[in-house]
């Protein structure tokens, strides 16, 4: 079991800036890959990112390419997310998912969740 907790989350105006994080606790023996996905009230959830387990590898929505930047610290056993430009339809609810099998931007791939963190973007 792997347990994943976000944080970063928060209030910021238009073109502002946050950046998530997501703990990873628990049987992080295994290289797991991980990923950001985000849900609007209303909407689906959707892929925001990916990176392997390496940290080689990383995936982007073309929403968020050249705006989020996601990178991790296998050390730390933390994956982030730095949001840059940010508009308001980035608002949604974030979520860090992590699976041992593939860095794949579907969220049926991914076993293991955290709870989210809020992202509010006022235009």
């Amino acid at each position: 079991q792997v347990q994943l907790v976000e944080s970063g989350g928060g209030l910021v105006q238009a073109g502002g800036s946050l950046r998530l994080s997501c703990a990873a606790s628990g049987r992080t023996n295994i290289n797991y890959n991980m990923a950001w996905f985000r849900q609007a009230p209303g909407k689906e959830r959707e892929f925001v990112a990916a990176v392997n387990w390496s940290g080689g590898s990383t995936y982007y929505a073309g929403s968020v390419k050249g705006r989020f930047t996601i990178s991790r610290d296998n050390a730390k056993n933390t994956v982030h997310l730095q949001m840059n430009s940010l508009k308001p339809e980035d608002t949604a609810d974030y979520y860090c998912a992590a699976d041992w099998r593939d860095a794949s931007r579907q969220a049926s791939s991914y076993e293991y969740w955290g709870q989210g963190t809020q992202v509010t973007v006022s235009s």
